[in-house]
């Protein structure tokens, strides 16, 4: 139930279909030229491209043989990557839809991310192993680490602030920094329960965990705890969370039907969002922050208005 301090908001979203099963990430591009786009990927191997404001259907990117468990754009938008359980990560071009590169790994992959110049894509998995591969020579062999001495699954892989820096976030509880050039950890932190979700908020210098059930907020360049906060829900087998571009609230999403909106200082629910038809599983807000996307075990988009933002001005 919502807290006695949040609003149960009314609001209708945009409903957002074409999945046919569990949605599994939803990620948001930079502001282009032409606009913000949406990607998304889910258990049915075919990952979406919308259009960020109205959610309207653009493409869908064929060949996964196995459920797509990460989706990227890059900062352009001009090239996508996905990862499956086809044990393969792929690049497509993101103007035509068209595979471009499959990349094989010898499990499930479940995170993919384009460095911020996009010459790299970093991704991780069952394996423990976060492989990094140069996107204009993509039949080069990859750079390749293991993230632990123990057996351990590599759900996020995340570029920092620095060009140099990755994350990743792993079934052990561990968040872990890493040099991209010497391959070097530089900084661990442990969180209670697996990492099941992990964004990196630049303008905030704020890593947002989700993962047991909690919220946790890490400096991006220390991995010191900023700020922890107990959820309603928990994220042992899905959700995530996200942190509004102002740093002064975040969305999150897990072992229920509701998108609850809470108070980044002291964790206070402030409104509650009824909808889905099943556990949320993803979720993130816009560049903007004006509205957020919420992925579902129902197999739709939702996209609601940022009603917070809207009543403070």
């Amino acid at each position: 139930m919502a807290s006695p301090e949040s609003v149960i908001s009314r609001q209708i979203p945009i409903v957002c279909p074409g999945h046919s099963r569990p949605l599994t990430e939803v990620v948001f591009s930079p502001e282009t030229p032409d606009g913000v786009f949406l990607m998304s990927g889910c258990h049915a191997k075919t990952p979406m491209l919308r259009r960020g404001d109205t959610g309207d259907w653009i493409g869908t990117f064929e060949g996964h043989k196995g459920a797509v468990w990460g989706v990227a754009l890059d900062p352009q938008a001009m090239i996508a990557a996905t990862a499956s359980a086809d044990f393969s990560a792929r690049l497509w071009d993101a103007i035509s839809g068209k595979l471009t590169h499959e990349w094989p790994h010898k499990h499930i992959v479940k995170g993919v991310d384009f460095s911020q110049d996009s010459t790299t894509l970093a991704t991780g998995g069952h394996e423990g192993i976060v492989r990094l591969f140069q996107v204009a020579q993509p039949d080069e062999e990859p750079r390749q680490f293991s993230v632990s001495s123990e057996r351990t699954t590599i759900n996020k892989v995340r570029w920092g602030l620095e060009p140099h820096q990755l994350l990743s976030g792993s079934s052990d509880g561990a968040v872990r920094m890493w040099d991209a050039r010497t391959l070097e950890l530089l900084k661990e932190v442990r969180v209670e329960g697996a990492v099941m979700d992990m964004e990196v908020s630049k303008p905030m210098s704020i890593i947002t965990v989700a993962a047991g059930d909690k919220v946790t907020f890490l400096d991006a360049r220390t991995l010191e705890v900023i700020k922890q906060h107990q959820m309603p829900i928990n994220f042992k087998n899905e959700g995530g969370a996200s942190l509004h571009p102002s740093g002064k609230r975040f969305i999150a999403g897990g072992s229920d039907l509701w998108v609850r909106v809470f108070d980044f200082e002291t964790g206070a629910e402030l409104e509650c969002l009824k909808g889905h038809h099943g556990p949320v599983r993803c979720l993130r807000y816009t560049p903007g922050g004006l509205s957020y996307a919420t992925g579902s075990e129902d197999g739709t988009i939702r996209i609601w208005v940022d009603e917070n933002g809207r009543s403070q001005g």
